[in-house]
C-alpha cells in the first residue's frame, strides 16, 4: 500500500495477516468503510443527475428537529427562491457537464422546503455579508432573494443572522456547513461532499457555528443590511 488510493478489505486483510495482527482485522475494515461514507465526490454522487441528489437528502432533513446552516458562498438552499435554485443548479449543471435534469431538481428542492413548515423544527441560518452583495442570476434574482430573506427572518422558527464585512475580524469565513440536531455535519467542498458523524468533530462545527453567531447581527440590523443590498442592485 502505497498511500495513492485507499486500502481495500482484501487489502487490509492481507497486510494484518503478515502483521500477525489477524484479530485487527474486522475493525480495521469498519473503520475503512466508515472513511468511505464520509466522503462522496460530486461525480459520484451527481452521476445520476441533480435531482436523484436533492431527493437523497430528503430523509436527513424529515428526522432532524434543530438545523444549523453557516453559508459562505450561496444562500443555503432550504431558503432559497425558486429562480435562485434554478440558477445554481443551471450553474452547476453547465460546469460539471451533468445529464440537464434541472427542472426538476428544483422542483425536488422546492418540495424539500416543506420542513421548514412542518412539525417544531428550528433553524438558524448564517450567511456572510458577501453572499448578500454578490450573487446570481442577475439583479432580479437576487432582488427577489434577499425579499425573501426578510420575509423569511420574520417566521418564529427561523433565525437568520448575517455576518457583516470588517476589516479587523478574527474569526475568518469558514466553508459552508451544516449541523443537523447534534448527529451529524454536511460540509460542501469543491471537489466533494463531506459528511461527518464523529461527536468530537460536529462539536467542533458546532463551536465554529457559535463564534460566528457571535459575529452576527439580527433583527433591524440585518434587515438594514440586505435592504441596502437591494437598494444597490435595483
Amino acid at each position: 500500500m502505497n498511500a495513492r488510493t485507499p486500502p481495500s478489505a482484501d487489502d487490509i486483510r492481507a497486510w494484518c495477516h503478515a502483521c500477525g495482527a489477524e484479530e485487527q482485522t474486522e475493525d480495521l475494515i469498519a473503520s475503512l468503510r466508515t472513511a468511505e461514507g464520509m466522503w462522496v465526490d460530486w461525480r459520484r454522487m451527481e452521476r445520476a443527475g441533480l435531482k436523484q441528489a436533492q431527493e437523497a437528502r430528503l430523509p436527513l432533513y424529515q428526522r432532524t428537529h434543530r438545523f444549523r446552516s453557516y453559508s459562505s458562498w450561496l444562500v443555503p438552499g432550504m431558503i432559497q427562491t425558486q429562480p435562485y435554485t434554478a440558477a445554481a443548479l443551471q450553474a452547476i449543471q453547465r460546469r460539471r457537464g451533468l445529464v440537464d435534469d434541472v427542472a426538476d431538481a428544483v422542483a425536488a428542492r422546492m418540495e424539500r422546503q416543506r420542513v421548514l413548515y412542518e412539525g417544531d423544527r428550528r433553524f438558524a441560518f448564517l450567511v456572510e455579508e458577501s453572499v448578500i452583495r454578490s450573487g446570481i442570476g442577475g439583479a432580479e434574482v437576487m432582488i427577489g432573494q434577499l425579499g425573501h430573506l426578510i420575509a423569511m427572518a420574520s417566521r418564529p422558527n427561523v433565525s437568520l443572522g448575517v455576518v457583516p464585512m470588517r476589516p479587523d475580524r478574527e474569526r475568518w469565513p469558514v466553508e459552508g456547513f451544516w449541523i443537523y440536531d447534534a448527529a451529524q455535519v454536511n460540509v460542501e467542498l469543491v471537489s466533494g461532499y463531506l459528511t461527518i458523524t464523529q461527536p468530537s468533530e460536529v462539536a467542533m462545527y458546532a463551536d465554529t457555528f457559535a463564534e460566528l453567531a457571535e459575529l452576527a447581527v439580527y433583527g433591524a440590523k440585518a434587515r438594514s443590511l440586505i435592504s441596502d443590498a437591494m437598494d444597490r442592485l435595483g
